[in-house]
């Protein structure tokens, strides 16, 4: 029978702790916002390099993980109390060590996406990583705060709108990211007290912003029109977004504490994909297609490492 050696255990432990630290199946969800830019811009008639568009996924990638270690950084005497188990107040990450891979994980997405796809989208990525920073540090658990995470998942799509460089978007299009910030808005409300008492308003507003969101991608295929594959397609990814979502915030709703809530916003975080996917969907399958490969991972990886 193998046994591990000590120092491979400890090497195990370390990873996996910054797995959890980081929220490893939610790095998969940051790509899909920037293909869903991509798609949007190339609905303008413009041409996306791959190349650009993969370091602007990769850069979206690190300022996700920044942004989720930086949060565990400046939460950690909270969750000392509420979750004495999360890396930091369990001892497995020192906090310095946390601050300091986070910062630096915001840095290099910011450098990262100025090498990939220029001036823009490096200062697009500054903002996005500014905004990042201050939900964590300052404005995180108010109405300010709830905004700016869904600013933040908002700025993640324009990021891959640039990916092409300067473009004009159409009115319906510059829509589309205002609704994933709004419903982030409303899914991170619910999630500010997940860990103690969270008000059964809050999983109605997240249930709210679920309803919007799925009505705004049929408002959308009915202004475009597309061909009736692609238009079909966005319809039953949009209704599969409505019951992934509303299969874990119906048990939220009528029992709303820490064993429903906490389930029910990672149900809603992972389930942005298959938002993405009905956007993206009205421009083309294979876009669509792109979107819901990073959907796998991240619900293998949820089987293991916490979401929320």
């Amino acid at each position: 029978m193998a046994v591990d050696r000590p120092d491979e255990s400890g090497l195990r432990e370390r990873l996996e702790a910054y797995a959890t630290l980081v929220r490893v199946p939610n790095l998969f969800s940051a790509p899909p916002d920037v293909l869903l830019g991509a798609a949007l811009a190339t609905a303008a008639g413009t041409a996306v390099p791959i190349p650009a568009l993969a370091g602007l996924c990769l850069a979206a990638v690190l300022l996700y993980a920044g942004g989720t270690t930086l949060n565990d950084y400046f939460d950690a005497p909270i969750d000392a109390t509420e979750r004495p188990e999360r890396p930091i107040p369990s001892g497995r990450v020192s906090r310095r060590a946390a601050g300091v891979l986070g910062g630096s994980l915001l840095v290099a997405g910011v450098v990262l996406a100025f090498v990939a796809a220029g001036l823009r989208a490096g200062v697009l990525a500054a903002a996005l990583a500014a905004t990042i920073a201050l939900y964590d540090g300052a404005l995180k658990g108010g109405p300010v705060g709830f905004l700016a995470m869904g600013a933040a998942r908002g700025l993640n799509v324009l990021l891959g709108t640039v990916a092409a460089g300067t473009i004009a978007l159409p009115a319906w299009a510059l829509a589309v990211p205002v609704i994933v910030a709004l419903y982030i808005a409303l899914v991170t409300y619910m999630a500010a007290n997940e860990a103690t008492d969270t008000p059964r308003g809050a999983v109605a507003a997240a249930a709210a912003g679920v309803v919007v969101a799925t009505a705004a991608v049929l408002g959308v295929v009915a202004t475009v029109g597309p061909p009736i594959a692609w238009g079909g397609l966005a319809v039953v990814l949009v209704a599969a977004f409505l019951a992934w979502t509303g299969r874990a915030l119906a048990p939220a709703y009528a029992d709303p504490r820490p064993g429903t809530v906490g389930p029910a916003v990672g149900a809603c975080v992972l389930g942005l994909a298959l938002l993405d996917a009905a956007f993206a969907a009205v421009v083309g399958i294979t876009w669509s297609l792109a979107v819901l490969a990073f959907l796998v991972p991240a619900l293998a990886l949820a089987r293991t490492f916490d979401v929320s």
